[in-house]
């Protein structure tokens, strides 16, 4: 039936092609205002690369931080 609507099939995930990224889009990757983003890093609490006064993140780092985060909260 040509009608019939498909399921959603899940993202691929982007792959990590060594570009920076920045608040916005670290804050779009994670569902979260790029205000939280900035309040973290200043805190120190998520990973960046500090350019200057600028800062930038890597995609993996990212990920990895996540994959902790899921990691402590399930060994509680």
């Amino acid at each position: 039936m040509r009608d019939r609507v498909r399921a959603a099939e899940p993202a691929e995930p982007e792959r990590d092609d060594g570009r920076l990224l920045d608040a916005g889009q670290v804050a779009a990757l994670l569902g979260v205002p790029k205000s939280w983003v900035y309040e973290q890093s200043r805190l120190g609490r998520i990973p960046t690369v500090a350019l200057g006064r600028y800062r930038r993140y890597r995609r993996r780092a990212i990920a990895e931080w996540v994959a902790e985060l899921e990691t402590a909260t399930h060994a509680r």
